[in-house]
């Protein structure tokens, strides 16, 4: 996919599909959500605002209050890409944001995907 393409989608346009593929795995909203707040510091109100002002990937991770710092510590493939690897920042931030939530869907414990 063309980075500027993906960077240009709104958060709030994927926001289901990262709910929908936990739900599918007998994961919750919730520990989507905790992800979505351990990884960008957005607090409920803040991501309800996000997704309400239809902001795009590097609006949301811009006005992010806090990108968590142990994010280094988010390895492994997605896409066919290791995240820890990839160049473009914000094309990196929406990739751990991937990797976590296919991490939930997986099944791995809350606290290893939050890397605690």
């Amino acid at each position: 996919m063309d980075n500027k393409k993906a960077f240009r989608m709104t958060f709030a346009s994927v926001y289901p599909y990262y709910i929908a593929k936990a739900e599918r795995k007998g994961r919750t909203k919730d520990e989507v959500h905790a992800i979505l707040h351990w990884l960008t510091g957005y607090d409920e109100q803040a991501l309800q605002l996000q997704m309400e002002k239809k902001v795009d990937f590097e609006t949301f991770f811009a006005q992010a209050p806090r990108i968590n710092p142990n994010v280094s510590k988010i390895t492994g493939v997605i896409c066919g890409y290791r995240v820890e690897e990839i160049e473009d920042k914000l094309m990196q931030q929406i990739r751990y944001l991937d990797k976590l939530v296919d991490e939930l869907a997986k099944g791995r414990a809350m606290d290893r995907i939050l890397r605690k």
